[in-house]
């Protein structure tokens, strides 16, 4: 279930020039500013939906959160100013200050703040067993394995500033869904990084749709990942399709939301055939069933 939070807050700083950079508010008389978050939990591999609206016409909004700095995107249809947060998955309890500021169509400036609370979540141990090169690879494999990570890590960082996404999110591949987000994976009794999305079992083959609309950005095999799709939804929102035995699309194409990408398979660390979905949000590492519940229409 989603959560809705909504705070209203009246600072407004009197610098009527860019947002840039952001500057502390001083308490004045003037429009409201109404802040509204949705989320599942705010616990680590969760997003937060934020949206801004106001009493007078805002002209841009950016945020601050955990240290990163993002704007927010205008929505024609309402007028409401959209961004998302991810909550890594290693992401340590707290409380993390998001800051909102909207220049407004008098030239000031309005802030809004709130603590985001972020509560602990133990996440499972799984044990497997793969292929020993996949645990520990060849020397002659390091070299594209740190060119690979490089590219993925350059990719997620990227922030397209307009929302690609058609509705809300939908599950990609027919099959059964593993909620294993975020468990501790052990590979031939060594412990390896987390698990960063869900595995959903399909028979080799089955088509897998673009579980939203937006820009390919990656079609490639990857030496962990097998063949691997990456689609960029804007505002730093990315899925990831990992394992194809296919890949139906091109790097660049702008895919709607339940066109086929690929077909199920096994190439890549894998223990047999299936799909691994997840998602990245400003590069943080979320659950991907957690974009489902948002409301995007």
């Amino acid at each position: 279930m989603i959560r809705v939070f909504r705070l209203t807050c009246l600072f407004i700083c009197f610098l009527p020039l860019s947002l840039t950079p952001l500057l502390e508010p001083q308490a004045s008389s003037g429009p409201d500013l109404d802040l509204r978050l949705e989320y599942r939990a705010l616990q680590p591999g969760e997003v937060i939906k934020v949206t801004l609206s106001g009493q007078v016409p805002i002209s841009q909004a950016h945020l601050r959160f955990s240290g990163e700095k993002s704007m927010l995107w205008e929505e024609e249809r309402t007028g409401d100013f959209l961004a998302f947060l991810g909550l890594d998955l290693g992401i340590q309890p707290g409380d993390y200050p998001l800051v909102v500021t909207a220049q407004l169509g008098d030239g000031t400036l309005g802030t809004v703040r709130k603590e985001i609370r972020v509560i602990p979540k133990e996440f499972p141990v799984e044990r497997l067993r793969v292929d020993g090169k996949f645990v520990t690879p060849p020397a002659e494999a390091l070299e594209r394995i740190r060119i690979e990570a490089e590219l993925t890590r350059s990719i997620y960082t990227g922030r397209s500033p307009v929302w690609l996404g058609e509705g809300g999110f939908v599950l990609p591949t027919d099959g059964r869904v593993n909620p294993n987000f975020g468990r501790r994976r052990v590979f031939n009794d060594q412990p390896r990084s987390p698990h960063s999305g869900v595995d959903i079992s399909s028979p080799h083959g089955t088509p897998v749709k673009a579980s939203n609309s937006g820009r390919v950005v990656l079609v490639r095999g990857l030496y962990y990942a097998g063949n691997t799709v990456v689609i960029d939804h804007g505002l730093g929102v990315f899925s990831i399709y990992l394992h194809f035995s296919r890949m139906l699309v091109e790097e660049g194409a702008f895919v709607r939301k339940g066109e086929p990408i690929g077909e199920v398979g096994a190439t890549g660390r894998v223990t047999g055939p299936h799909l691994h979905w997840s998602v990245r949000i400003l590069g943080s590492r979320v659950d991907p069933l957690s974009m489902l519940d948002l409301r995007l229409d």
